[in-house]
């Protein structure tokens, strides 16, 4: 009796360990994945949300890396910028590479809108709308798609960035999204006159515009990084509230 009663209870006590573990929210792994879009291969990295549920939809972010917008890149920003806060606060985030080495705000555009078309095929998006960030030539490259395929989008954040080959038509078919434009003070590229320019026309037009020269920052912008990466995300969430002045 007394042997039975020890394996009851270390039945009991395996069963309520199994329980805890199974209520936790689920922490999803980053995915690693490629697609073939077009004739074009195209690799990207997807961040889950925790206690992800495929059949619910979620907000979502195109992001992309800088520089040459390699996986290293895309690692690079999802550590620094996008992953910790999208688990917490619920969203998916959709890294890719630039195809055969082709930035996205050059010949690399031509994998969309037909990834974006895959995405939405693979995974319930809120709205079927994506928010689209990057950092340098990924802020460049946002802007870019985003005035390329305006319909795809809810909102655009350059941090740093500014519209490529920029033009009045380009500027105006991302005026009806919300548009934040984040430089570094002392940022040696020089980026600030194009970008408040930018920023300046779109609140002519009616947009909510925002852009902020962080200070004391260079090219890569820590105020945007770690703890402080929830600044990007309270941009997103602000477009619920609408993207007009």
């Amino acid at each position: 009796m007394k042997q039975w009663s020890s394996n009851a209870l270390a039945i009991a006590t395996a069963a309520a360990a199994l329980v805890i573990f199974l209520s936790r929210p689920l922490r999803a792994e980053v995915l690693e994945a490629t697609k073939t879009v077009g004739g074009t291969t195209i690799h990207y990295k997807t961040v889950l949300p925790n206690g992800y549920d495929p059949a619910k939809a979620y907000p979502a972010i195109l992001a992309f890396g800088g520089g040459p917008q390699t996986m290293n890149t895309v690692d690079n920003i999802l550590n620094r910028s996008f992953r910790a806060e999208a688990e917490k606060r619920g969203y998916i985030v959709f890294a890719p590479t630039a195809p055969g080495g082709e930035l996205f705000f050059e010949d690399g555009d031509r994998v969309f809108p037909e990834f974006l078309k895959v995405i939405q095929a693979d995974y319930k998006i809120k709205d079927n709308k994506f928010h689209i960030a990057g950092v340098s030539n990924g802020g460049i490259a946002a802007l870019h798609i985003a005035a390329d395929h305006p319909q795809y989008f809810l909102s655009v954040t350059a941090f740093p960035g500014y519209m490529w080959r920029p033009s009045a038509t380009k500027l105006q078919a991302i005026s009806k999204m919300c548009v934040f434009m984040y430089v570094g003070e002392l940022d040696p590229y020089m980026w600030h006159s194009e970008m408040e320019k930018e920023a300046e026309f779109l609140r002519s037009k009616g947009t909510l515009a925002r852009y902020s020269v962080e200070k004391g920052q260079p090219h890569r912008l820590e105020t945007l990084a770690g703890a402080n990466a929830g600044r990007l995300f309270d941009g997103f969430e602000e477009t619920e509230k609408g993207c007009s002045k």
